[in-house]
């Protein structure tokens, strides 16, 4: 609910919910440290619970006089120049919902101890698979029961009644602790648990924290390439958590889950079937694809977990295994999130990842020595172990050479992935370079200098943005153009004297490449128009310059503004358009991209224009010119005139009849599934 409600506020890319996760993976850290310190001895630590959840109680009913809701800031806290994102993000999270999930990430831990103490025959240990059920459940509940139906305002009220509920039982929980402390502490009750009453030794501890650790960077590293590199399909990150919570649910449920020497011929079948996943790529397809990593992920997160539970020690040390699990789990987001973009230029953490959970399976089986019934199978035991590791190295080294060998340069930022290769397609007039952000094509310039002007992918002259820009009546009248969406600046080769094109990019990379490094795109230094480019997320930066005064009075504005394959939801709804209208001339054209392999977007487009009294025609190019690509525009006016043109109305496909019942998008409310193709 949260990662939603800030995503627009940072352009809308699948970084912010990386981001976020890291947040509570550092904040649960924070909740296990507490309560460890909290069931230490004086009845003092209690009431000091006792006062933070009255205080945040308190805090969220006075927070929500002033804001849409109690864990919802209003668009004052909006940040006007993200910079870094990820310490603007942190410290929106932090003011919101810092506090509630800080005390709320203490119950698990609490909940056991006090459990133990009640019950000091039975393990406290199978309350937290439980836990994780509940998780799993609210994750997949929130995109098909809560999403469709509540607007943010209503998820974020509701969401403050369940936690003054679980504050009422916390305190119910905090004063019959505080009443019956001397007998939880008695000596006269025999603690004959199940859990064995080792002290953990240190060697344990950091075993605890790499595994943690191992299944953190897994479930973070196999997210960002699923979700980048084989399909850009909305929720498919939901995909990932739900294998990692699974299979905490089942290493804690009890050891007949997990058996380590099926696991290892398990790890050893996935590895291979990884390696040709990864070398095969789109040729395999996406549900195989799919199947492979998801299974990878599953068998990699068992071993992690299993072995987890496996060294868990007796109850009495509980809170403290806890903290250092959430401090493990802590640390693989931050290499992931902080380090592997600074370090490495695609996601190369993913195999490596595969490589350290290979290691820490072999040193487990080296700390802790298997017994075997028979001398052949621990022989074979030890062969298919070094086996696992030796192939999870070589599979990472073929990655990163496989993958870049044909990559001319590459970047990793926040926003993801950015490589420029070299393609020669049979037909084309000549080599061309690409720019790719993950699987998704960002623009096409040929190399030869004759056609170094030629307009190509999404923006042919048979296009729907190219017929508005060739058929406006201003065209060669000096037309100010705006474009949400920068790519390699193809637009620009429209660019006539007295033409102004003006560009929002948010990606800092993208702007160095389209501006000339590298020598590879120069549709902007080629251009005869004069080029304006504005760094930023587009609609903040419309809305900076409306609010200073400076309306641009775009003859044509084209959002074309992509993360990976998907428009971010901020830019198609009705407060968006409302702003893209007041930057448009009268007689202006608002050039729409909706080109998307998974969503259908007309519906969202056609009750905006709708809603808004606006002219619309819907371009479908097959891309039949040279190095175009297949493109599907919708064409917006205030006036009719503008789009009734024998060029373009002969290009557009009928709409005649068309409905939809969809509900109208705003910035309290959207819903990706209702468009799902």
């Amino acid at each position: 609910m949260i990662g939603k409600y800030f995503l627009p506020w940072f352009g809308g890319t699948p970084a912010v919910w990386s981001t976020v996760m890291l947040f509570f993976q550092v904040l649960l850290t924070g909740g296990y440290a507490y309560a460890h310190w909290l069931i230490g001895k004086g009845r003092r630590r209690e009431i000091i619970h006792l006062v933070l959840i009255c205080f945040s109680v308190v805090l969220m009913l006075v927070l929500s006089l002033v804001w849409k809701s109690p864990v919802t800031p209003g668009i004052g806290w909006k940040p006007n120049n993200p910079g870094f994102p990820i310490w603007g993000i942190f410290k929106l999270l932090t003011i919101s919902v810092g506090l509630p999930f800080f005390l709320l990430s203490t119950n698990s831990p609490l909940m056991q101890v006090w459990f133990n103490r009640t019950y000091p025959g039975r393990s406290p240990y199978k309350l937290y698979a439980l836990s994780n059920v509940g998780s799993l459940v609210a994750l997949l509940s929130y995109p098909i029961l809560v999403e469709p139906y509540l607007t943010m305002q209503n998820q974020g009220y509701i969401w403050s009644l369940g936690y003054i509920l679980f504050a009422a039982l916390v305190l119910y929980g905090v004063i019959r602790t505080i009443k019956f402390k001397k007998d939880f502490n008695t000596n006269q009750v025999v603690q004959a648990t199940i859990e064995s009453k080792i002290r953990p030794d240190k060697k344990s501890r950091v075993l605890w924290v790499m595994l943690s650790a191992c299944a953190s960077m897994l479930l973070l590293a196999m997210t960002s390439h699923i979700t980048q590199e084989v399909a850009v399909i909305p929720f498919l990150w939901i995909l990932p958590l739900s294998i990692y919570l699974l299979s905490f649910v089942l290493a804690f449920s009890g050891e007949r889950w997990y058996s380590r020497q099926i696991y290892l011929v398990l790890l050893f079948l996935m590895i291979l079937f990884f390696r040709w996943a990864l070398l095969s790529g789109p040729n395999l397809g996406i549900p195989a694809q799919l199947a492979i990593y998801m299974a990878a992920l599953f068998v990699c997160c068992m071993i992690c977990h299993g072995e987890l539970y496996r060294l868990r020690p007796s109850p009495e040390y509980l809170t403290s295994f806890y903290f250092i699990v959430s401090a493990g789990g802590a640390l693989g987001g931050v290499l992931v999130n902080f380090v592997a973009p600074y370090i490495f230029k695609g996601y190369w953490e993913l195999p490596l990842s595969l490589v350290f959970c290979s290691l820490l399976l072999l040193a487990l089986m080296v700390f802790y020595k298997i017994r075997l019934r028979f001398r052949l199978l621990f022989i074979l035991n030890n062969v298919l172990i070094i086996c696992v590791v030796s192939i999870s190295a070589l599979i990472t080294y073929w990655y990163i050479d496989g993958m870049y060998k044909n990559t001319l340069v590459s970047y990793r930022n926040f926003y993801g992935v950015i490589r420029v290769i070299e393609k020669d397609e049979k037909g084309w007039p000549s080599s061309a370079y690409q720019l790719l952000h993950g699987i998704t094509i960002h623009g096409v310039q040929l190399e030869e200098k004759t056609q170094r002007k030629l307009t190509t992918a999404y923006y042919s002259e048979g296009s729907g943005v190219g017929l508005a820009i060739l058929n406006h009546p201003e065209r060669g009248n000096g037309m100010s153009i705006g474009v949400c969406g920068l790519g390699v600046g193809t637009l620009a080769a429209y660019g006539q004297p007295g033409d102004t094109y003006r560009f929002y990019e948010i990606n800092p990379a993208i702007i160095q490449l389209a501006q000339g490094e590298g020598d590879y795109f120069s549709y902007l230094m080629d251009s005869q128009a004069q080029i304006e480019v504005v760094p930023g997320d587009a609609r903040i930066s419309l809305e900076r310059e409306l609010a200073a005064g400076n309306k641009q009075n775009y003859d044509i504005l084209v959002l074309d503004t992509f993360s990976s394959d998907s428009i971010p939801v901020h830019l198609l709804d009705l407060q968006a358009f409302e702003l893209y209208l007041q930057h448009l001339q009268e007689d202006g054209i608002l050039a729409v991209h909706i080109s998307n392999h998974h969503l259908d977007l007309v519906p969202v487009v056609w009750n905006l224009a709708d809603f808004f009294k606006l002219a619309r025609v819907l371009i479908d190019d097959p891309g039949t010119e040279i190095t175009a690509i297949h493109s599907i525009w919708m064409l917006l006016s205030p006036d009719p005139g503008l789009l009734n043109v024998p060029e373009i109305t002969g290009r557009s496909s009928s709409m005649e009849k068309y409905k939809t019942n969809i509900r109208m998008w705003t910035d309290d409310y959207s819903n990706l599934f209702q468009i799902l193709k």
